[in-house]
């Protein structure tokens, strides 16, 4: 890899700005100082310094987001805030993007990377990759409702959805709710709220809990983000 491309990519700055790093002497690889941006450099086994820090690379990124409400699940968007919004500047350096999308009015987990081989893998539709969430109910969903589900529900536009596991957690008669959980395995557009639609409900409230084998971290609060675990990425990548 070039050594102007490895220090663009780790946040120090465009290949213009990394140039006028380098003619300043304040990068070494393995102990030389290095000037010439074109020179090739394995990240694995030269040791590269700038100004003194040692410089960790790092080529794939992955954090799971507690996405809020209003905040749209893309790289950009000229109307609203996006999830990449949300990231601090050092890593959004990585171009790292949502795997899928949750709607601008629903939470909950979000994976971000810029691992494209992954993120094809989790979408694709040979995969069958379970996408589990917690909803309220405009209605009082019933076995009927439950049957349907696992019968497979055809959509308004003919689309007939894979069996999908719908569980009713409460029911509040006075307010004709119903918190429900339903397990789906595409990624159609409003897949959920369609569903339910289509059994003449509405949904109030969406929280995706799960996708795969990855289950939102409840204490990453509200808007905020980490990175995954060892043991969370080999789950996905097992998927």
């Amino acid at each position: 890899m070039r050594l102007d491309k490895l220090l663009a990519n780790m946040g120090f700055g465009t290949r213009k700005t990394v140039k006028t790093v380098l003619k300043s002497k304040e990068v070494t690889v393995n102990g030389t100082i290095e000037k010439d941006g074109k020179t090739q450099v394995d990240p694995d086994k030269d040791v590269i310094v700038v100004s003194g820090e040692a410089v960790h690379y790092q080529e794939f990124v992955y954090f799971m987001m507690h996405k809020p409400q209003g905040v749209v699940s893309a790289t950009t968007d000229n109307l609203h805030e996006t999830v990449i919004d949300l990231l601090q500047p050092q890593d959004q350096v990585f171009d790292p993007f949502p795997v899928g999308r949750l709607d601008k009015d629903t939470e909950g987990l979000l994976l971000l990377t810029n691992d494209g081989t992954l993120a094809h893998n989790l979408l694709s539709p040979k995969k069958h990759v379970d996408k589990c969430y917690e909803a309220i109910i405009e209605g009082l969903v019933n076995e009927q409702d439950i049957q349907a589900f696992k019968d497979g529900i055809t959509l308004n536009d003919g689309f007939i959805c894979q069996s999908a596991k719908l569980e009713i957690l409460s029911t509040d008669l006075e307010k004709e709710q119903t918190l429900i959980q339903v397990t789906i395995h595409e990624g159609k557009f409003h897949q959920v709220k369609r569903m339910f639609e289509a059994v003449d409900k509405s949904v109030n409230y969406l929280k995706r809990l799960s996708m795969g084998k990855l289950q939102l971290d409840e204490t990453v609060e509200l808007g905020k983000y980490r990175p995954l675990t060892k043991e969370e990425l080999e789950s996905l990548i097992d998927a």
